[in-house]
């Protein structure tokens, strides 16, 4: 079944962005963005919110067994870190000189 999300132009999160976590059980890590989900509002960090996978036996797999693997986490829950201080910031949007959206972090 599709569901029908209506998906914002812009997302503060991209993919390889480092990322702090502000809520359930990986609370306080951070971790890179490895991918974006964007109709689900989600995104998938690396080394946060892993989950095991039981896996059958298969040509790839001969053993299967337990996997560990990240699920994704929604993207109300992540806030973007600044390279430049270290620290978590929003993060907002504006137009620069050449007429493109420019990303800026907004501090206290």
């Amino acid at each position: 079944m599709k569901t029908n999300v209506n998906v914002p132009a812009k997302l503060h999160v991209k993919k390889g962005d480092t990322v702090k976590i502000l809520a359930g059980n990986s609370r306080g890590k951070t971790g890179k963005v490895l991918e974006v989900i964007p109709s689900k509002y989600r995104a998938i960090v690396e080394g946060v919110n892993v989950v095991s996978k039981h896996t059958k036996p298969s040509a790839t797999n001969p053993n299967g067994g337990i996997e560990k693997t990240e699920a994704s986490v929604h993207l109300s829950n992540l806030m973007v870190v600044d390279p430049a201080s270290g620290q978590a910031a929003r993060v907002g949007r504006k137009v620069n000189d050449s007429g493109k959206l420019e990303r800026y972090f907004k501090s206290k």
